[in-house]
Formats: C-alpha cells, sequence, structure tokens
C-alpha cells in the first residue's frame, strides 16, 4: 500500500518568493558573504587539487625513474602518489564537508528561512 501524501492544509505553507526578492537577496551584503566563504574555500582547494594532480601525470611521463623508484618490497613512489591522490580527494571531501556545516549551511539556511517568511 502506497502511502498518502499531506493534503495542503496539513502542510506547512512556505511563501514563494518572487523575482525581485531574489534579485534583492543576491544583492545583498550576506549573500555576497556567503559566496565569499564558498569561494575562498573552494577555489584555492581546487587549484591546488588540479596542480597536484598534473603533478602526478607529468611525474608519470617525463620522471619515469623517479616514480619508479622502490621505496620498499615492490612499493614504487608512483604507486604511492597514486593511492595519495586517493586519500587527497576524500580529505578535501571532509574538510569541504566540515566548512559547508559550520559556515555555509547556516548562513544559508537564515537566508532561505528569510525568504520563504519565517523570519
Amino acid at each position: 500500500m502506497a502511502a498518502e501524501a499531506p493534503s495542503p492544509s496539513a502542510a506547512e505553507e512556505h511563501k514563494l518568493p518572487t523575482p525581485e526578492e531574489f534579485t534583492a537577496v543576491q544583492e545583498s551584503a550576506e549573500f555576497g558573504e556567503l559566496r565569499r566563504s564558498h569561494r575562498s574555500f573552494a577555489f584555492p582547494l581546487t587549484i591546488g587539487f588540479i596542480l597536484w594532480y598534473l603533478l602526478y601525470v607529468l611525474l608519470s611521463n617525463y620522471a619515469g625513474g623517479f616514480m619508479g623508484t622502490e621505496l620498499f618490497g615492490n612499493i614504487n613512489v608512483a604507486l604511492v602518489f597514486g593511492i595519495l591522490q586517493f586519500v587527497t580527494t576524500f580529505l578535501i571531501a571532509w574538510l569541504y564537508s566540515r566548512h559547508a556545516a559550520t559556515n555555509l549551511d547556516p548562513k544559508a539556511e537564515a537566508i532561505k528561512t528569510r525568504m520563504e517568511g519565517g523570519a
């Protein structure tokens, strides 16, 4: 048996913002601070990761001797760098998740609540 959707009267009603309200919020200092906070975190990490990845690719192509250097047993520099690519990816995702939860989400929720008429 499928669950029935709640009736519109039972659901919490939210006011839908007008295009003018969206424009006003987009031009507000609070929204500008939200975008600045996102950009100041995301852009440097993105650029850093791309450079790190390109370094890995370039070293793999042009520094075969270095990348083939055995560190211990059959583990060489190329394998360690490759694994570190995955570690870096997960680290960046975790850091961004923390940054968003502490810095971005509260600001975005305040803007959303105000636009929906909750504040």
